[in-house]
């Protein structure tokens, strides 16, 4: 009784969000079939499983969904997530703060976000169980994406008059 009371407070608190937190527990199809990108987790992080991905093509000044799925919660007392956005992308609807997730169970969270501009922004996702946090950033790309090469122009000259591309090393 008491683990649907607490599930129940994380509907009623998405919803009034404006997102959709959906048990995917359950095994019947849907949505949260799609392909998922998995986010990597360190060894001493928080635990919690991140997977995300992009319903939609982001364009600048319009909406596009985010679904992040939540799976790993360990801990008895469940565990917690917190969003936030930057590089110029806006979270749709407060969805914002820090929201419970039950222990035990998979749980799906579509939230909206929209690109100021053309470029990459970032939502966030910050995962706490045990103490422990984790950050996952979802990139949101809008438009095509800088060529990590320079400029053909970037050519200079040495001093015996060849010519070279300097390139950075990693």
């Amino acid at each position: 009784m008491r683990a649907h009371r607490g599930l129940a407070t994380i509907v009623v608190a998405a919803l009034a969000m404006g997102v959709s937190l959906q048990a995917c527990a359950d095994g019947k199809p849907g949505r949260h079939d799609l392909k998922m990108t998995a986010a990597p987790a360190k060894t001493n992080g928080s635990g919690v499983s991140v997977q995300y991905r992009l319903d939609g093509t982001p364009q600048a000044g319009s909406a596009v969904s985010v679904v992040l799925s939540f799976d790993g919660i360990t801990d008895p007392a469940g565990a917690s997530f917190r969003l936030t956005t930057d590089g110029g992308l806006t979270l749709v609807g407060g969805a914002g703060g820090t929201q419970p997730l039950p222990a035990g169970q998979t749980s799906t969270l579509t939230v909206q976000v929209v690109p100021g501009a053309d470029g990459t922004g970032y939502l966030h996702v910050f995962t706490t169980q045990r103490g422990a946090t984790s950050a996952t950033s979802v990139p949101v790309q809008v438009g095509k994406a800088p060529s990590a090469m320079p400029a053909s122009d970037a050519l200079k000259q040495t001093p015996d008059g060849d010519k070279i591309r300097a390139m950075p090393v990693k």
